[in-house]
């Protein structure tokens, strides 16, 4: 019976990936994230599952990316639809109105892909190589509950939104190195990076709330890369 448990789990994280979709579809982003963000927790614990009762399987493995594709590529790729078949277009652009709000679901394919490179990957042991597609989701899913007014402030905010799933398409499936909250030791030394993020991302989300999830990952993104650049500096040097 052990052995069903985590696949149990990882089938919770899908049905919630699925409900967020709908919400999402019909318009109703807080509902969509916070399914979002419990399919995100039971992502956490079928791993961590698995590992305690020594059950893991290739079929789990399997089962886990297509989960997290619905609940971290499809339903913020959906909210992301749906807020684009409602924005303002600049006149330029509304003829391609029937169309343009497709462009959010090449998110949801790089998902995927970055999915299936994770579980190929084993440089990933104790951090990641691209953007965790958790990490992108909540991004997306912030967003378009927390930040509704400041995208719907400009008909060219519409073009904005375009690009950031481009640059976010990206990112999922980049080769920047991404630190991961693992910690092989408490000390401060070997851990002032995620301390400070974590100090930092606290303060974020206490002044902004939703909308600080956001700014989160944007910060996790930049002190990522500012870390791999010092990096090879010190390398170089």
């Amino acid at each position: 019976m052990k052995k069903h448990i985590p696949n149990a789990i990882t089938c919770c994280n899908l049905i919630c990936g699925c409900i967020a979709t709908c919400f999402a579809f019909s318009g109703q982003p807080a509902l969509a994230l916070l399914f979002i963000v419990l399919g995100a927790v039971f992502d956490f614990f079928d791993g961590m599952t698995a590992r305690l009762l020594g059950v893991s399987s290739p079929i789990g493995k399997e089962l886990d990316s297509l989960a997290d594709d619905v609940t971290f590529g499809v339903a913020p790729s959906t909210m992301i639809f749906y807020e684009l078949g409602v924005m303002d277009y600049p006149a330029l652009l509304e003829p391609l109105r029937p169309v343009l709000p497709y462009v959010a679901f090449v998110m949801a394919a790089f998902s995927a892909l970055r999915l299936a490179k994770f579980n190929l990957d084993e440089r990933q042991a104790m951090g990641f190589i691209g953007l965790p597609t958790p990490a992108n989701a909540l991004f997306w899913g912030s967003i378009m509950t927390g930040a509704t007014r400041f995208i719907e402030s400009s008909p060219w905010m519409s073009v904005a939104v375009v690009v950031m799933v481009f640059i976010s398409s990206w990112l999922l499936v980049s080769e920047i190195p991404m630190f991961a909250l693992k910690f092989k030791h408490w000390g401060w030394a070997e851990n002032k990076l995620k301390y400070i993020f974590i100090i930092t991302s606290a303060l974020l989300l206490a002044i902004f709330r939703i909308p600080g999830i956001a700014l989160v990952i944007a910060w996790y993104v930049l002190l990522s890369a500012f870390t791999q650049q010092h990096g090879q500096k010190d390398g170089i040097s």
